[in-house]
């Protein structure tokens, strides 16, 4: 099965789900990764059971806070 994941195709041996493919990635501070499949958000509490689909695209997005603006 073939997926994009940040833009560049991955390809899986096996179905998994969106937490199985955090650590296929090997993503880092999987805790505070905010997950979108196909231009839509995925709850966390989804993570668990939600499969990834051959096709889909992949996003894993950090937001970060920043400075302040200067005055």
């Amino acid at each position: 099965m073939k997926i994009k994941v940040n833009g560049k195709e991955v390809v899986l041996e096996k179905e998994l789900t969106v937490r199985g493919l955090l650590g296929f990635q090997n993503v880092e501070m999987q805790d505070y990764v905010t997950v979108q499949i196909n231009d839509e958000f995925v709850s966390r509490d989804d993570f668990e059971a939600l499969p990834v689909k051959d096709g889909d695209v992949v996003e894993f997005l950090y937001f970060m806070g920043g400075g302040a603006a200067e005055l």
